[in-house]
């Protein structure tokens, strides 16, 4: 349960994003909607997930699927981003298994992608579609690697970071992007253009 500090900051929190729903102008930005390019291989990680839960990899869709960005869709992505970011502690998937590469649904902590996963199926069990929630994966300024939740909505693509509480379009973020998954198909991953390679574990599926 959250404290009374916990729960300021999150009001805090909405108070800014309704600021800054009501001023923005997204669909102005050239670089709101982020640009993909072909299959490319899937991480570790998600290939090991898939295995374990292949219902979660096997849904298709057809078409370019994008939530509609209302203020009461925006509220969600700013709740859920913060509430998720603070009951589940960051722990590297070594401590937690003893195993570099584990993505899975987080108890009480987990990595990046764990969030990411915690994150995408709230937003599922609420009514988004998959095709607009996709696992992506990121460089950070530092060079280690890092992934975070592309929100694809008709106003731009917007993510959320268990790094950060704020929900930004991912060209303000100060990642490099190298690939996510599918809008078309969840057990697969698609690059995102004008970005270097990556360096991240993975294969071919």
């Amino acid at each position: 349960m959250m404290g009374i500090s916990n729960i300021f900051i999150l009001k805090f929190t909405i108070t800014i994003g309704i600021i800054f729903f009501i001023s923005s102008n997204v669909n102005a930005r050239q670089n709101a909607f982020m640009q993909s390019g072909e299959l490319t291989s899937i991480p570790i990680g998600h290939y090991e997930f898939c295995n374990n839960r292949p219902s979660e990899c096997s849904t298709r869709t057809h078409g370019d699927i994008r939530v509609k960005l209302t203020q009461k869709n925006w509220d969600t992505l700013l709740q859920t981003n913060y509430k998720i970011n603070h009951t589940i502690a960051a722990v590297t998937d070594y401590d937690l298994y003893g195993n570099e590469e584990v993505w899975t649904y987080p108890q009480y902590a987990g990595d990046c992608e764990d969030y990411v996963l915690q994150k995408r199926r709230e937003l599922m069990t609420l009514g988004w579609p998959a095709a607009s929630l996709l696992i992506t994966v990121v460089l950070q300024p530092n060079g280690e690697g890092h992934a975070v939740l592309t929100v694809r909505t008709d106003r731009g693509d917007f993510i959320l970071d268990n790094l950060q509480d704020r929900v930004m379009v991912w060209s303000e973020t100060p990642y490099t992007y190298i690939k996510r998954q599918s809008k078309n198909h969840t057990g697969k991953w698609e690059t995102i253009k004008s970005q270097r390679v990556s360096a991240v574990g993975s294969i071919k599926r």
